[in-house]
């Protein structure tokens, strides 16, 4: 399962506290997420992107990165998460998804942290914002509550559209 396989990174008894990967945290809101950092290609201010026709309305649009042609999804939409507001604060994360390039928007990014698969906690089975198929699980770092996304999961989804959408647009 999805709670496993984000977890088990790095799953190893032997292992002394396990293998650690680095994770970008940034903010929706109140909460704080955390993606692998292995998906990100940059971090760019927002900008205002090109609208598509009849695209879901966490779909902003498309920009051109250098060539590219790149979705941008805002999750505090799609996470149905207060008023979107766009700040000087808010940013465009570059992920690099499968073969897609695509960007999310949110209100801020944090920092990288280190996570060790033993602090990836699986998420309680509960409504929450965010569809727990799409969360790897929760942890503590300090005083922080971060909900670990499979953020290549979600993106990749079918309920994104982003495939099609992208594919429109080139």
């Amino acid at each position: 399962m999805m709670v496993q396989q984000g977890a088990a990174r790095g799953h190893d008894a032997g292992d002394e506290g396990g293998d650690t990967a680095e994770y970008l945290t940034f903010t929706l809101g109140p909460e704080e997420y955390a993606i692998d950092i292995l998906k990100v290609q940059e971090i760019r201010g927002y900008e205002l992107p090109t609208t598509i026709a009849n695209a879901p309305v966490f779909l902003k649009g498309v920009i051109n990165l250098r060539g590219t042609i790149a979705p941008i999804v805002d999750l505090r939409i799609k996470f149905n998460i207060g008023e979107a507001e766009y700040t000087p604060f808010t940013v465009v994360i570059i992920l690099n998804i499968g073969p897609r390039v695509v960007g999310i928007v949110v209100d801020s990014v944090s920092d990288v942290v280190m996570l060790n698969a033993q602090q990836i906690r699986p998420a309680p089975e509960f409504a929450a914002t965010v569809d727990t198929r799409y969360i790897n699980g929760l942890c503590t770092v300090g005083e922080r509550m971060l909900i670990v996304v499979d953020i290549e999961r979600l993106m990749l989804s079918p309920e994104m559209a982003l495939v099609d959408a992208a594919h429109q647009a080139q």
